[in-house]
């Protein structure tokens, strides 16, 4: 699928959010990265398979306790 040199990581990969954007649609809050992955802005994707991979956002500060 990939024509890159070097070619983008597999979408079974654990770096495959780094493959190449091939559409951006931020106003519908999706990419399609260059693997066949949909990448949603909540950081959701959507496998080439069908298989769905949840949010995994970072916390934001306010969700960040500290000690007394």
């Amino acid at each position: 699928m990939c024509q890159h040199q070097p070619p983008c990581p597999p979408a079974e990969s654990a770096d495959r959010e780094s493959a190449r954007l091939v559409a951006h649609h931020p106003e519908q809050g999706w990419s399609l990265l260059c693997n066949g992955v949909l990448f949603f802005e909540d950081t959701g994707e959507l496998l080439p398979d069908g298989r769905v991979i949840a949010p995994h956002r970072p916390l934001g500060a306010d969700a960040v306790m500290t000690a007394a």
